[in-house]
């Protein structure tokens, strides 16, 4: 049996962009399962939540935007840290890069290592990798919730738990009961959660759901226009994560090493979940967060390149 490809090196086929227009105010950019950027037009500047990996590549939203405003694109919103959602930052020319201190603390940590191994893993999203800049570093932070106001439109930028990441940040329409979530709710897509607290997420999702959204932009997947596509957003991340954890608990439990708990792990989970985007690059990365939360790492440690390939190496190997 030849070794599985490594990370997602084998998806190299180009996803088709739907821009779908959710108010007045709200559009999202979506890509069947590739990360998503969302778009908040207020009266007289742009928000964008999440850049794409390259600015090449947030060319392309920006051209879609201009098809619908020509007003200036001030403020970038940085869901998280990873590498895939910022590193497009510089194509926007924004006045304000907005992140959570929380955020900024993991840039400051393990931004570098994170950009080494992002672009190793994805390739097709990186291929304009020579047109990065480096790092995003936000210019402004916040820590619990932030308003801005685009004219009347009040735009909140909020943290409201750990899930995917320590950081995660959200960015809430009130008057429209609109959400961009970042990579805390997922839609036919993998959860990626390498860097996530898994005790944590669930709460975290509580706290979406106590928003009462009633349409939704998730991380990955397709935008989730009405009230039951938001509720099945959430509560589908929230079993993927529980019942991930929950497996890898169990492993723990009986004394099984990680290769033998990730065996288990894939066995319960592929049935179904096999068939949501990314399944077959999340798995390995997932199972070995969820197994370092479940016996001694708190904390998530920091992936790099070359820990990446010795944990696929092992586990796909």
């Amino acid at each position: 049996m030849s070794e599985k490809k490594f990370a997602s090196h084998a998806d190299l086929e180009e996803k088709k962009v739907s821009f779908d227009k959710l108010s007045e105010n709200a559009y999202a950019y979506t890509a069947e399962g590739d990360p998503n950027t969302g778009i908040v037009i207020g009266d007289d500047a742009v928000m964008v939540i999440d850049t794409q990996a390259t600015p090449i590549m947030a060319q392309d939203v920006i051209r879609r935007i201009r098809e619908v405003t020509d007003k200036p694109i001030k403020y970038v919103v940085m869901s998280h840290y990873h590498a895939v959602r910022v590193l497009g930052a510089s194509a926007y020319k924004p006045e304000h890069i907005i992140a959570s201190h929380d955020t900024y603390d993991l840039i400051c940590e393990r931004g570098e290592a994170d950009m080494k191994s992002e672009i190793e893993r994805f390739p097709r999203l990186f291929r304009t990798v020579e047109s990065v800049p480096g790092l995003t570093w936000p210019t402004m932070t916040f820590k619990g919730e932030m308003t801005l106001w685009l004219g009347k439109l009040e735009v909140k930028i909020m943290q409201v738990g750990r899930g995917h990441t320590k950081g995660d940040t959200i960015v809430w329409l009130p008057q429209q009961k609109i959400l961009f979530s970042g990579d805390l709710v997922e839609f036919g897509a993998t959860p990626y959660a390498g860097d996530a607290y898994f005790k944590d997420w669930p709460q975290t999702l509580d706290a979406l759901t106590a928003l009462k959204p009633e349409k939704l932009v998730p991380g990955r997947g397709a935008s989730l226009t009405s009230p039951e596509m938001v509720k099945e957003g959430i509560e589908g991340t929230r079993a993927f994560v529980s019942e991930l954890y929950q497996a890898v608990q169990d492993g723990v439990a009986t004394g099984k090493d990680l290769n033998s708990v990730y065996k288990q792990a894939m066995d319960r989970l592929r049935p179904k979940y096999g068939q949501w985007v990314i399944f077959d690059h999340c798995m390995p990365f997932d199972v070995t967060r969820a197994y370092d939360e479940a016996t001694q790492h708190v904390d998530p440690r920091i992936w790099t390149a070359q820990r990446d390939k010795e944990m696929w190496h092992a586990l796909e190997g």
